[in-house]
């Protein structure tokens, strides 16, 4: 009788009571709600100090408001946990665990909404879920979302490029530099692409998005000018599969909007971007989905080296330095042809290589000439290519040149990554959107261009002068959760009358700091053979996917150093975003390390230089004005 009456009585508080919370496991984070004159608003809090003030929620939909004139009907909390593995993240196995509270409001129409919370002692996610599914064609013409910060935060965010810009009317493809540690209330006329990093008092926050299954529009962060309140923003309207959808329509749950909250290293060691990601769909065959690295001719010698006898250099590379694939990029198929590229294919497979193929994604959204395009363009068509793919051996594809973030052009993503599943092929999205946790979702999908790469370095002298300080924000940000094919590691020299302006040991360290399923790298043959030996043996015995990572040390757009485990072995990197040198203290002892052999620069340019480091004592490791090292302890 009392056990019963407790049960209720707690039931009614949850209801009754003016704000409601849900805190992290470990309780460090601390979620509240509250509906404000018929506004449902919400705020964060860590370890008692505010990171996100008051902050609006709610949904207008075609077929109701949901963001005003709301009335709390009942909430429900629940603990909650997921085990997952993935081969192209920081983390090989990963164990999520929240605290979940399900708010359900009703309209005045008597309609309903819930609000979703899940906090987990890395951050916050939340969603919206619309019980009827969105019935009747409801479309979503605004979402009300907003994360309120103090006026002295300071931001790391990256301008979204205006539509139809850019060469050949590629933008937006996230290709901006970041506008860094500047205080909040700065605006940007497109918005403000995820992930979006800010500094509140000692916290920091990382704000995106996940959960993308083509039925919502990817969308931006915009303030007003001189306001530190970051409001989700939809779309262009010209970011659209021609002819199709611009708004999220048929709804029943939105995207999960994602804020990891903490240190530095909480912002580099988490996972909370794929967590909340829906898990991976099931492949007829699971064994396509293997991580690795890919030689590159086009990086170094662009359309010229599209020809049979110099991707037979770059296989013979692959080969050499036990590399997985090998990239054929823009106009094979006028250059080298089908039928040459399937024997392209049957020699690679000899050298135990094999060739990922380029794609134009077509449509009118760009006026790229490049082919094949018009090969993907509908299910039809995918079939079609997909399946002559598969009997030419070829094992993935490079997709180029989107055009945006509408629901239409989300859809198109989704739909590739799905036939692609079925014929057995990676996939690798250029000139693309954040892929928002796809990763996850879609195995084949092993990485995602979204990047300003290591290619504008070659282009451009003020683009290879920003290399070092652009590099040193991508573990903060883009490269935060999602695989990210920047094709770093140029060791020689870049072709071109552009001097490269970091060192060889910067270069080298990349390889171990950025993530991508399948790594590009920006070497050709001949600077590989200019390498010594102990750094060729250091590359051809990298390990493809990751089981650990580990912050040491570091500061957005300054400098990073970061250790990622394989097996019995830590790989620690470090990059300097600065051209002053920068000295940092690694313990040793943490890593339970017998063994500590260090790679960095050398007396001269584009040198290196060897030594074991002694592991009872703290390693200090002078990295040059934009070097880097790589130090493997085991």
């Amino acid at each position: 009788m009392y056990k019963y009456i407790f049960l209720v009585c707690a039931g009614m508080l949850a209801v009754c009571a003016k704000a409601q919370t849900v805190s992290s496991p470990d309780k460090s984070i601390t979620v509240s709600f509250n509906i404000n004159a018929g506004k449902p608003v919400y705020s964060v809090t860590r370890k008692g100090t505010p990171v996100i003030a008051a902050s609006a929620l709610g949904i207008d939909q075609s077929n109701g408001n949901f963001y005003s004139g709301l009335k709390l009907k009942s909430s429900k909390s629940s603990m909650g946990g997921q085990l997952y593995t993935m081969v192209n993240a920081k983390k090989h196995h990963i164990n999520y665990k929240y605290s979940e509270r399900v708010y359900s409001l009703l309209n005045a129409a008597g309609k309903q909404m819930n609000v979703i919370f899940r906090v987990s002692d890395d951050g916050v996610a939340f969603r919206y879920h619309f019980p009827d599914g969105g019935k009747n064609d409801a479309v979503i013409n605004k979402e009300v979302t907003e994360y309120h910060f103090a006026p002295s935060t300071k931001t790391w965010l990256q301008p979204k490029a205006e539509a139809k810009s850019g060469w050949e009317h590629t933008n937006p493809s996230y290709e901006e530099n970041y506008d860094q540690d500047v205080t909040a209330g700065k605006s940007a006329k497109n918005g403000w692409i995820y992930p979006a990093l800010f500094k509140t008092g000692n916290n920091w926050a990382l704000i995106t998005e996940a959960g993308m299954d083509g039925s919502y529009c990817g969308t931006t962060l915009k303030n007003d000018q001189g306001n530190s309140n970051y409001k989700i923003s939809f779309p262009d309207a010209r970011e659209i599969y021609t002819g199709r959808d611009l708004l999220p329509k048929n709804v029943t749950y939105t995207p999960w909007r994602v804020i990891t909250i903490g240190s530095l290293k909480t912002i580099v060691e988490s996972t909370l971007g794929t967590d909340v990601a829906p898990p991976a769909i099931l492949l007829k065959d699971e064994s396509i989905v293997k991580p690795g690295k890919a030689a590159w001719s086009w990086i170094m010698s662009k359309d010229d080296s599209i020809t049979y006898t110099e991707q037979i250099r770059y296989v013979d590379l692959a080969h050499k330095m036990n590399w997985q694939y090998c990239l054929v990029d823009a106009a094979w198929d006028q250059k080298i042809g089908y039928d040459k590229i399937k024997q392209l294919a049957d020699y690679a497979k000899t050298k135990n290589v094999g060739i990922l193929l380029w794609y134009n994604s077509a449509g009118p959204w760009n006026t790229v000439k490049y082919t094949p395009k018009d090969k993907l363009l509908t299910h039809e068509d995918r079939e079609k290519e997909f399946t002559r793919l598969n009997e030419m051996g070829i094992k993935g594809v490079k997709i180029d040149f989107f055009g945006g973030d509408g629901r239409s052009m989300i859809q198109y993503y989704v739909d590739i990554l799905k036939d692609a599943a079925a014929h057995g092929l990676l996939v690798n999205f250029h000139g693309a959107t954040l892929p928002r946790g796809w990763a996850r979702t879609y195995p084949n999908l092993m990485t995602t261009e979204a990047v300003k790469g290591f290619e504008m370095v070659t282009f451009d002298q003020g683009n290879a002068d920003n290399q070092a300080n652009h590099c040193a924000m991508l573990p903060y940000t883009r490269n935060a959760f999602d695989p990210m094919d920047f094709t770093p590691m140029n060791l020689y020299k870049i072709p071109t009358q552009v001097t490269r302006k970091t060192t060889s040991g910067f270069e080298l360290a990349t390889s171990v700091v950025f993530l991508s399923g399948i790594q590009h790298y920006a070497e050709s043959p001949d600077g590989m053979s200019r390498q010594p030996e102990y750094v060729v043996s250091f590359l051809q015995n990298l390990p493809n996917y990751w089981d650990d990572v580990r912050f040491v040390d570091g500061y957005p757009g300054k400098y990073a150093v970061i250790a990622r485990k394989s097996g019995n072995k830590w790989y620690v990197a470090g990059i300097n975003g600065e051209n002053e040198g920068k000295e940092v203290t690694i313990n040793l002892k943490d890593f339970k390390a017998t063994k500590a052999k260090l790679i960095t620069d050398g007396a001269e340019p584009l040198t290196f230089t060897q030594s074991n480091v002694p592991t009872n004592n703290p390693a200090k490791i002078t990295m040059k004005g934009n070097g880097g090292f790589v130090l493997v302890l085991e």
